[in-house]
């Protein structure tokens, strides 16, 4: 396993899988072209690349790079790096057909041609000491913002402290946390939200 600093950005959820298996970063899909209308998506994506860096891995197919020049000319050169898969004739074994052009996307290609594709990109890679705990829905759950009671406004008072879009899902803000946080500033943000509530209890 890869641990690398830069967050990864793919095109879909089999990406993601695939990418998981071998990297130990943050993992974000555009959902294929639906990220040019996702404005909530880009504007993480850019705090994300601000804080970290990114590195685009897109299939190289036609579609692949029209995602990739989207993201070339919305994220900041000095934050973005681009990694290029070969273009290899096949097609992934859960579909039924093959690609418009014929070729495996990131899910198909090999471990190891990935990887290579991934260092000749020049990720930089993380020594053990730097490594941070990640936050887990486990933790969501345990701090009261899944699950239980409340936990959708108390959900929402953390996205508000945290300066992130109310309407934000479960699983983007647990992508944006480990991105750009750590479990510690997480919790202190959690402990603020509960002094807040014995306050405004005491209050009344």
């Amino acid at each position: 396993m890869i641990h690398i600093k830069e967050a990864i950005i793919v095109e879909g959820r089999y990406d993601v899988n695939k990418i998981k298996q071998l990297v130990d970063t943050v993992v974000i899909e555009t959902g294929g072209f639906a990220i040019f209308h996702d404005k909530e998506k880009l504007a993480l994506i850019r705090r994300i690349a601000a804080e970290r860096g990114i590195l685009v891995l897109t299939d190289s197919d036609g579609a692949g790079f029209v995602i990739r020049n989207y993201l070339r000319g919305a994220i900041p050169k000095d934050q973005v790096r681009h990694a290029y898969i070969p273009q290899i004739a096949g097609k992934e074994k859960r579909k039924t057909k093959g690609s418009k052009e014929g070729t495996l996307g990131v899910e198909g290609i090999p471990d190891a041609v990935l990887i290579k594709a991934l260092e000749k990109a020049g990720i930089a890679c993380l020594p053990e000491e730097y490594r941070k705990a990640r936050v887990t829905k486990a933790d969501f759950f345990t701090w009261g913002l899944t699950g239980v009671p409340g936990s959708n406004e108390r959900r929402k008072k953390l996205l508000k402290a945290l300066d992130l879009p109310s309407h934000m899902t479960t699983n983007a803000l647990l992508e944006f946390i480990n991105a750009v946080a750590d479990y510690e500033q997480v919790k202190q943000a959690v402990d603020q939200l509960d002094e807040s509530e014995r306050k405004r209890h005491c209050d009344t």
